[in-house]
């Protein structure tokens, strides 16, 4: 049988391979301490799954959902985008609820993209944008994220020839690997980018709830101008501890909304009521639920960022996300350097490479590992001596 080339020019996703390498060590009868997927280990708050308790019982619940979710869920969603960004936004024109975050990004580039159209991506970068591109025939202009930049992308590097061509820009604040944030100002000067070229602008906010020493990350949508060129994508499961249950929302402008529905509708049946009744509880939450867990990850953040200091790598203490990006040792790669960890200590990292060309020169290290296991962990790398590359 002959598979689509779409098949053979994606890479296998990055944290297939990092589970096959833990797999094996562990059928050797090996521990392996990971800090290498962005999974919390914090459970869903019980309010949260007292309610799945509760509407799970509702016979109505047991049937499809809608495509456009429940019209409480997307008034919780747009009442809690007013709360939190000052935002207003139309429930029932500019909110969509997801089967989590990838899924609605996964699927928006078959709103956009046809054969042959470029989408501006951030290397390195979350590796759906990518994908999403890949299939729905499209090529990516990687905007290279680097560390002299604030790991934002120069929008003046990108040729005049490649922006006139291009269907969207993807970015991503809090940003995933790097843990760099971006404000207003930068925001400002993408709408403006996006407007001269007629771009519509992807921006990824799955992080915007997991921030550090009392930081408040904003919004892409607080930006003058941005609900006519973009959406926002937002995910419960790194705000609530709810990367199981899969829910997120898609806000922003309505045009983009209602094709993102075209697709979804004939591509899947929604995001089940109850799980919906899920995020309506966890979005009326109190504040501090948030507040209580980012102190969790902030001493992790704090641990993490200590220990690698101490072995020799350089490292800036994010403000924002659940991610250290750490650069690796002299005369190391990305690989070689994940490869000793892993060999030599059983400790599982993500090699940067993983996210893209301009990732090559450093590793991730995820704060979702439990306080016991990160301790030895931690204990484990500094106790290794690393030898020259």
């Amino acid at each position: 049988m002959k598979f689509a080339s779409r098949i053979n020019k994606v890479p296998p996703y990055l944290f297939v391979e990092i589970s096959r390498k833990i797999a094996a060590k562990k059928a050797q009868g090996i521990e392996v301490i990971s800090f290498g997927i962005g999974d919390p280990d914090i459970p869903t708050p019980n309010n949260v799954i007292e309610k799945l308790r509760e509407t799970a019982l509702d016979a109505p619940n047991h049937r499809y959902p809608e495509t456009d979710g429940l019209p409480e869920f997307r008034k919780a969603a747009a009442d809690w985008y007013q709360r939190r960004f000052g935002i207003s936004v139309d429930p029932d024109k500019e909110v969509l609820p997801l089967i989590g975050a990838k899924e609605g990004i996964g699927h928006m580039a078959l709103c956009f993209i046809e054969p042959g159209d470029i989408a501006l991506v951030p290397d390195p970068g979350y590796p759906v944008y990518s994908v999403g591109t890949w299939f729905a025939g499209g090529e990516c202009h990687w905007m290279p994220l680097l560390e002299e930049n604030g790991w934002q992308p120069d929008l003046e590097a990108i040729p005049d020839e490649v922006a006139d061509k291009a269907r969207v820009m993807w970015l991503n604040y809090p940003n995933n690997p790097t843990g760099a944030t971006a404000e207003l100002d930068f925001f400002d000067k993408v709408i403006d980018f996006a407007k001269a070229h007629d771009i519509a602008i992807m921006h990824d906010a799955s992080y915007s709830e997991v921030a550090f020493d009392g930081y408040r990350p904003a919004s892409f949508l607080q930006a003058k101008g941005a609900m006519e060129v973009g959406l926002e994508f937002h995910s419960l499961s790194k705000s609530y501890n709810m990367t199981g249950w899969r829910l997120g929302m898609a806000v922003g402008n309505a045009e983009m909304i209602a094709a993102l529905m075209i697709i979804k509708s004939n591509l899947d049946s929604g995001v089940p009521n109850a799980v919906q009744y899920m995020g309506i509880e966890a979005m009326s939450s109190p504040r501090s639920m948030i507040d209580e867990r980012n102190g969790i990850y902030q001493h992790r953040r704090d641990r993490v960022v200590q220990v690698m200091r101490e072995i020799g790598l350089h490292v800036d203490p994010p403000k924002a996300s659940l991610y250290v990006w750490a650069r690796v040792p002299e005369g190391y790669s990305s690989a070689k350097f994940t490869e000793f960890l892993l060999e030599e200590g059983n400790i599982v990292v993500t090699p940067g490479n993983g996210y893209g060309k301009y990732g090559e020169g450093y590793i991730r290290l995820s704060l979702t590992i439990p306080d016991v296991d990160m301790e030895k962990g931690l204990e484990r790398m500094a106790g290794l001596k690393i030898p020259p590359a």
